[in-house]
């Protein structure tokens, strides 16, 4: 029954989209205050959130921050919904807040695109983010420093990069950033960069290459690295914010994230 309702629901918004209509159960003019995960804005939001607009007459009032920042407004009254890439706790669903997960993305390791490297294993990983290997000579590059870039400690491309290479060890770092996807600039415009982020943030980007991980390309499905991205609500969503979480998952929200290499969860 869920997989026809969502369905058909694909099919009303997709038409909403290509007629520029509201859809009649939705008031026009309504806000949702949104506070979003950097990583899920940069891989998602920026195309659905405008798509959602024209397709409802429903306004999005944005935050963007990393993940644990979203859902503490989100528990603190400041928003209507938000999105993170990390799994919520226990307690806080104990306490009714409600985790709907709507995409799974590839963990990538980027480098800059004039970078030679285009494989690292997970063992590499952890001996580069460990400091052990520090120049790109040591793995098939040119006779360079490693310079190591990564998220915040709070971001969750942080914690999910520390669970799954590091096996919760320290990383060290060269420079870091208070939100996620601010390293994909500090990427492009040094040569000897590397760091992680949601590949549908870095898809279409020229100055950007994603490497292979133990040989195996982000594009692959068996790609050892991931990310679930999910909305966080009080209680189950309604309303204005139903709408919108539904959106995530109707034709045209579905047809978004695989145009950026991410896979819907049904």
């Amino acid at each position: 029954m869920k997989s026809a309702r969502m369905a058909l629901l694909g099919i009303v918004f997709s038409a909403l989209v290509c007629w520029g209509v509201s859809p009649p159960m939705l008031v026009a003019g309504e806000t949702i205050t949104y506070s979003c995960s950097a990583q899920v804005y940069e891989a998602f939001e920026t195309e659905r959130l405008a798509a959602f607009t024209r397709a409802t007459g429903i306004q999005i009032d944005l935050f963007v921050a990393p993940s644990p920042t979203c859902v503490n407004r989100l528990m603190n009254g400041v928003c209507d919904i938000a999105s993170t890439t990390r799994g919520l706790h226990f307690s806080h669903r104990e306490s009714g807040y409600v985790e709907t997960a709507f995409c799974r993305d590839p963990l990538a390791i980027i480098v800059n695109a004039t970078n030679p490297v285009d494989t690292l294993t997970k063992k590499q990983l952890r001996q580069i983010f460990s400091g052990d290997i520090f120049n790109w000579k040591h793995l098939g590059g040119a006779d360079r420093p490693v310079v190591l870039t990564v998220p915040g400690a709070d971001t969750g491309a942080y914690k999910n990069f520390h669970r799954q290479v590091m096996h919760m060890k320290d990383i060290k770092y060269d420079y870091t950033t208070y939100q996620s996807t601010q390293i994909i600039r500090l990427v492009k415009h040094m040569p000897g960069t590397i760091s992680f982020i949601a590949r549908g943030a870095v898809v279409g980007d020229k100055k950007i290459k994603a490497v292979a991980v133990d040989s195996i390309s982000p594009t692959q499905q068996a790609y050892p690295l991931s990310q679930v991205f999910s909305f966080v609500t009080r209680g189950k969503p309604s309303g204005p914010v139903k709408a919108f979480v539904d959106f995530a998952f109707s034709d045209a929200g579905q047809a978004i994230m695989k145009k950026r290499g991410m896979v819907p969860i049904q």
